[in-house]
Order: C-alpha cells, then structure tokens, then sequence
C-alpha cells in the first residue's frame, strides 16, 4: 500500500476561468541613432599622456610657491607677536626702550642744543638705519645716516656733542663696528638695536656697559625658517622697534604741535602730501551744502505746503530756497504734517521758513569745535533775551526741528558765503568726533 502525501514542486497553478495569456513586457525605447550630419561630442577617453602631466605638474608648483610664501608670512608674524609679547612683559627690553626715548627727546627738546640721531649700520643693517633716518626727519627728529667704514675714513664729523648715537647689529659683534666703537665720544649716549636680549651676552656692550640696549630678538633662526641665512626675519623685527622709538621720541617731543602737524609740514610732495593738503574733517567748510545744491522755489501765486514739499524731492540737496533769499531745510519739511499741505507758507507756516536776517555767519575754516561752543553760547544768550510768552515757541521750534532751535549757518569764506549748514548738524559732528 502506497503512502499518500503531498507534493512539493515549484509550479505555480492560477485557478481562473479565462485562461492567462503569456503576455511579455513592453521593451524599453532604444536610442535614437544621430544622423551622420548631427553633431555629437565624443567623451573623452581617459589619457596619461606627456600634456596632461605637465599641467599637473604646473599646478602643484603654483601651490607649492604659494605654500612657501605663506610660511614666509607666517614666521614673520609670529616674530613681530613675540617681539610685542617681549616688549609688553620684559623688565631689560622696557627699560631699554625708556632710556632710549629719553637719549633722544632730552638732547633733541632742549633748547640750544640742536642734538641729532646719528643711526649706524652696515649691510642690512645699513639699509634698515637708512630707512629709520628718513622715519626720524619726517617726524621732525633730526638723524642722519654714518656708514661705520667712512666713518674711519673721515665722516666722524658729522658726529656733534649734542647727538644721540643709534648702532644696528643683529650679532652684536659686527667687526665694522667693533673697530669705530673705541673712536666714539663715550660722553654721548649710545643706543644698540640688537638681537641680544641681556647686555652680558653681547659683546659689543661688554666693550661699553653704558650702551643702552634696545632688544630686537626673532623666536628661532632664518637658517631653520627657510634655510637661508638671509636676513629676512630680523630686519623685519630690527625695522619694527625701530619705527616704534622714532614714533613714540616724536609724540613727546611734539606733545603740544603734533606729530601730524609736523609730518604735514616736513611731507608736501607725492600720495601722503596731496592727502595731507586736503581739508581737515573737523572745519565747518566740510559741512556746508553748497548754494548750487539748494533748489529754487519760485512762484507767482501763493506758495503752500504741497509746494515745498515738491520742491525738496527735486532739490540735489533736499534744501529749498525761494525768491527772497530765504531758506527751507530738511528736517523741517520733513515735520509737514498731511494738514499742512494746503496750507499757504507766508500766512500759516512761518515757522518753515528761515530768514537770510536770522542766519549765523560763520568762518569756513572755523573748526567744528569752536564752532559747537560759539553756537551753544549764541542758543544761551538768545534764551536769556526771550520774554516768557516766547518760552513756549521756542520749545515748539525744537520739537519740530529735533535738535536746538533750528538755526541756520551762512558759512563764510573772504566775504562770500559759499553755502549753508544747521546748526544742529554742526553741534552732532562735534558730538560725534568726541565719542
């Protein structure tokens, strides 16, 4: 007897009254073929060939001269950060650099003595104190340049009694100046600008231990920076402490003129003359609006506030001047309110208008200061005048104009004005520059 069970297989039975038709799919579209006369690109197939190298060999040099560049920026900067950090903490440098002012201001300031900088130097270290002597004569220090070999050879006359000496020498041990060192007036101050940072390892100041020593160090060696003994790092360094002492000698010495009084005076010529002889921000001729940019109002019938307010748009400088020569400014066309537009301004807007009669004349090379002060005492003393029944227009005026009493300023240069400005706005830029 045969055992019944089920049967296993992989055929799969659809139990359904029409028979299913074996229908295969769709097939995808196939590529449309270009016509022979169409223009088809053809990929390019991946090439190592001698061009495609070479460009790639291009390439990478440029990043390798701009990575060389940065690191050379790089070790410069940190050498100015330490050379600040040294200058910021260190007792020898701080003190150094004191001394060296005072060398400098006490035979330069007093009277009589007509003391100069004499800045000595060889190679680099020449080109760096030819640099720090045109620094010192803009800023009105007298100093010139000594090269220490012709010096030997007859230039130690330009030395006087009254000089400061300034040597430069990264080593500390130039032989140029080793040799000149015994020639030099002990009784004249000497500064050194070196790299040593403590005078007992510098063998230039254990020949003369009254040298006052100016630290220039750099925080490792060119030889490891770029693998060059080219002095790069420290003429940077030697040239920073440098222009710092010829800056701060000069701000002492011309405390009560100014230093950029006197750089103007000793600079008239190129880029820095031209910009220096351009007017200074702080007169009020820098403020005015000229009467060219004020718009004219002229009308035959009645002018309103409509009219004004037209005219403001169109005028250059949003002032508004009619026939008689008086004058509208902004911020008071800006107060119209909708209702003062039909209004006439001779009957119910006088307060629009400023009158030639009530402009304040003022010098156009008058500075914003003295110009602030002298307006606050002229607001004081018309305050004192007013009668009672005035207190409450006046307060009205300055509502309306936000700031003072709406004055206007006839700025003036050799009898002429040459344009208007409001008082309010001269009393803010004082305000401003005093922030």
């Amino acid at each position: 007897m045969v055992e019944q069970r089920p049967v296993h297989n992989s055929e799969v039975y659809l139990l359904r009254q029409t028979p299913y038709q074996n229908v295969p799919p769709l097939s995808p579209p196939s590529p449309i073929t270009p016509a022979e006369d169409d223009y088809c690109t053809p990929i390019e197939p991946l090439s190592l060939s001698q061009p495609a190298i070479a460009a790639c060999d291009e390439k990478l040099a440029l990043e390798e001269r701009l990575v060389s560049a940065v690191h050379v920026l790089h070790t410069e900067t940190t050498a100015l950060q330490r050379i600040t950090q040294l200058y910021s903490s260190d007792r020898v440098a701080r003190d150094g650099f004191n001394r060296a002012v005072e060398a400098i201001t006490r035979r330069q300031g007093d009277q009589g003595k007509n003391g100069k900088v004499v800045v000595v130097g060889v190679g680099k270290s020449g080109h760096i104190a030819k640099k720090l002597v045109a620094t010192f004569n803009s800023l009105a220090i007298q100093a010139v340049f000594l090269h220490p070999t012709e010096a030997l050879h007859g230039d130690l006359g330009q030395i006087g009694r009254n000089d400061t000496l300034l040597l430069i020498t990264f080593s500390g041990k130039t032989q140029e100046l080793l040799l000149l060192l015994p020639h030099l007036d002990k009784t004249l101050p000497l500064i050194l600008l070196t790299s040593h940072t403590r005078p007992e390892t510098c063998e230039l100041i254990r020949l003369r231990p009254d040298t006052i020593l100016l630290p220039a160090p750099i925080h490792e060696a060119e030889t490891v920076s770029f693998g060059v003994s080219a002095p790069t790092t420290s003429t940077t360094v030697a040239l920073t402490v440098g222009d710092a002492l010829a800056i701060v000698a000069s701000q002492e010495l011309h405390s009560t003129t100014g230093v950029a009084s006197v750089f103007a005076r000793n600079h008239p010529g190129g880029a820095i003359g031209a910009a220096l002889r351009r007017p200074r921000e702080d007169v009020v001729r820098n403020l005015v609006v000229p009467l060219d940019a004020i718009g004219h109002l002229d009308s035959n019938s009645p002018i309103t506030g409509a009219d004004v307010l037209r005219a403001g748009y169109a005028s250059p400088s949003g002032w508004v001047r009619l026939s008689n020569g008086a004058v509208i400014a902004p911020p008071r066309i800006r107060c119209l309110a909708a209702a003062d537009l039909a209004r006439h301004v001779c009957d119910d807007l006088t307060w629009l208008v400023t009158p030639q009669t009530a402009f304040v004349p003022m010098a156009a090379d008058a500075t914003v200061r003295h110009a602030a002060e002298w307006l606050r005492e002229l607001m004081r003393r018309r305050q004192q005048n007013l009668p009672p029944s005035a207190s409450e227009v006046l307060a009205q005026e300055s509502e309306r104009d936000a700031d003072q009493d709406g004055s206007i300023v006839a700025v003036m240069e050799k009898g002429i004005c040459i344009g208007l400005v409001e008082a309010a706005k001269v009393l803010h830029q004082e305000a401003e520059s005093n922030k």
